[in-house]
């Protein structure tokens, strides 16, 4: 068993799995522009400022888990 496959069996057995996930690629050109085209087109959307209060304030919970 290599050593990854054993780190793997280790995980599993106290009750993790692996997943996989695709994230956007941040070395691409259009990146930046991209990403500055959304957040402008949120910029006065009334369901996005929503949705970033209630990050701040659950980000501001978390302050007590330390």
């Amino acid at each position: 068993m290599t050593s990854s496959a054993s780190a793997a069996a280790k995980m599993r057995a106290v009750g993790l799995r692996p997943v996989q996930f695709w994230v956007p690629d941040t070395r691409l050109e259009s990146f930046a522009s991209d990403v500055r085209a959304q957040c402008l087109a949120l910029k006065d959307d009334d369901a996005e400022a929503e949705v970033l209060r209630f990050a701040e304030e659950a980000a501001a919970q978390t302050q007590a888990w330390t």
